[in-house]
């Protein structure tokens, strides 16, 4: 009898266990949530969980997001996104902010045949030989070629100096690839100084940098210390300009830079709450989010969280089915989805084609100026 009902007990788990799974499905968010990148984690976490809480279904299932901190690390990353498939389960992955994190979880969905959706990752490396690999933003060639544009062709800039985080593999990347697109239309780099992660003295390098006087200074930093930088910039008495990549789009950049930041120029993504003729969607992200967060403006990284939520749940409504292989082929074949950060197109490389945008510290505050087409 005992034994009779082990087996009945057991049938009734797998009938239960298999019709949860069934009206289930599981996706898993791997971010900085602590750690030297958690500001932008934590800003794709809320547009994550804004999109979920607007659209918690697809194909009649709820949707259920598993949320684990790769504490800015690299190894925590790849065991961030072991727990997500070993553990939970899950059928797809959307992370991370940090290409040298979503590199490192990468090759753990890789291996494990899990589509994988990256928020702000921008380094080639992310997606390069990977079936597996996606991304709603543009790459780091595409961005270096739209700053070196505009300081190049719109602001006249002829000379350029670098400052680079030599630790980092998104500073290190968007460096190449600025450097190669300003000497390609004609500029030249007169200094290309480095540093590591963490460093709060940057006079040394900057002196050095002062003395090639060059048009303009591109840190391809993150916001803390591109901010720490500038504010030595206006210390030590520069004249140049100083432009930087898609990691300076953060609202604290004003708070620690002061009066340093004014008039800085970064690329980003083409979402910004000042951006004029915005399209319906970004419209209604923006009331949204403004309801949600009064005390918080939205910024970029949060759009591209909520865009990526969608991005998956429009995959699996195009496969018809949440399994892995079907959402990996229909992620294959998004044509010209419509989010917040524009329409989305993901090519042969399982990148994102998509305008640069360009903000200017304007009077205190973040000003949207505009797009640019690379010049590549």
């Amino acid at each position: 009898m005992k034994r009779l009902l082990t087996l009945v007990f057991l049938m009734v788990f797998a009938l239960t266990g298999g019709a949860f799974a069934a009206d289930t499905v599981k996706i898993g968010v791997y971010l900085p949530l602590t750690g030297q990148m958690a500001f932008g984690g934590q800003l794709e976490l809320e547009g994550v969980q804004m999109a979920h809480k607007e659209m918690p279904t697809v194909l009649g299932k709820k949707v259920e997001i598993f949320v684990v901190d790769n504490k800015s690390d690299k190894v925590e990353a790849a065991n961030a996104v072991k727990r997500l498939i070993e553990k939970e389960k899950v059928v797809a992955i959307i992370g991370t902010y940090g290409s040298s994190l979503a590199m490192a979880g990468g090759e753990v969905a890789e291996k494990a045949r899990v589509p994988m959706v990256g928020t702000s990752c921008t380094n080639p490396l992310v997606t390069q030989g990977k079936k597996y690999s996606f991304r709603v933003c543009f790459i780091d060639p595409f961005q270096g070629a739209g700053a070196a544009t505009y300081a190049y062709k719109d602001l006249k800039l002829k000379t350029a100096a670098l400052l680079v985080d030599v630790s980092n593999d998104y500073s290190v990347g968007l460096a190449s690839f600025f450097t190669k697109s300003f000497t390609k239309l004609g500029g030249q780099i007169v200094a290309n100084l480095k540093y590591q992660a963490g460093d709060q003295d940057f006079t040394a390098q900057l002196t050095e940098i002062i003395s090639k006087k060059p048009d303009v200074l591109f840190i391809p930093s993150y916001f803390a210390e591109g901010a720490i930088i500038m504010k030595q910039v206006k210390e030590l008495g520069a004249k140049f300009r100083v432009m930087g990549g898609d990691a300076m789009d953060n609202p604290q950049i004003v708070e620690i830079g002061g009066a340093a930041v004014e008039g800085f120029v970064h690329t980003t993504f083409p979402y910004d709450p000042s951006m004029k003729n915005m399209s319906p969607m970004a419209k209604k992200f923006t009331e949204n989010w403004k309801k949600a967060f009064p005390s918080k403006e939205p910024n970029v990284n949060a759009a591209l969280g909520y865009d990526t939520y969608l991005l998956v749940l429009d995959a699996i409504k195009r496969a018809g089915k949440a399994e892995p292989a079907a959402i990996t082929k229909a992620l294959v074949a998004t044509k010209g989805f419509e989010g917040v950060t524009g329409s989305t197109t993901i090519n042969a490389t399982h990148d994102a084609e998509k305008p640069v945008g360009l903000v200017q510290i304007k009077d205190g505050k973040k000003t949207y100026i505009g797009s640019i087409t690379p010049q590549l």
